[in-house]
């Protein structure tokens, strides 16, 4: 499985592509940033980031994106400019026919470091050990979207399973 990690944000977008399997090392594809001046246009900076990620897909081709689920912080604003990076991501993906698939960051933080509560530093070392790396991804936007395609790839077998069972149980229900 191929998978795009996006951690979403307006002036910092993290990207990277991930491949593999869960149960089998992993390999990284390619990891950086989209990024936009600050000072420019609200709208200005989502078709940058847009283009970026358009540029992401066609280069890697993944199979999967994944974004960082958006969460309420104390800062609306940030809230907010992190919200329309995803969208626009989401939008992407969809634009493609390509399966979206949100994770939040505690999430995230907890399947890469084994503690939902992990901070930068140590997603970046796990992410480098997982990755075999040289040294962790700069800046911690690029490790972040790494650390997203990471954990997608290691809970979508069981993610699946469980929408397959729920489906079942649903169907089984509806023939009573």
């Amino acid at each position: 499985m191929r998978v795009l990690g996006v951690d979403p944000g307006l002036t910092r977008c993290g990207v990277g592509v991930v491949e593999g399997v869960a149960g089998r090392p992993l390999t990284m594809i390619g990891v950086g940033v989209v990024r936009t001046p600050a000072d420019a246009e609200l709208g200005h900076r989502l078709v940058a980031i847009e283009q970026g990620i358009e540029e992401w897909l066609d280069t890697y081709r993944p199979e999967v994106v994944a974004v960082e689920r958006v969460f309420s912080q104390h800062n609306v604003s940030t809230v907010m400019g992190t919200a329309q990076a995803s969208a626009v991501a989401m939008l992407c993906a969809a634009r493609r026919g390509l399966p979206v698939a949100l994770h939040t960051p505690s999430e995230v933080k907890a399947a890469v470091t084994g503690s939902g509560r992990a901070d930068k530093a140590q997603i970046g070392a796990m992410v480098t050990r997982l990755l075999r790396l040289a040294e962790p991804p700069k800046p911690a936007d690029a490790a972040d979207a790494l650390a997203l395609a990471i954990c997608h790839i290691w809970r979508a077998p069981a993610q699946n399973r469980l929408q397959q069972a729920v489906a079942l149980h649903a169907s089984k229900g509806r023939t009573r």
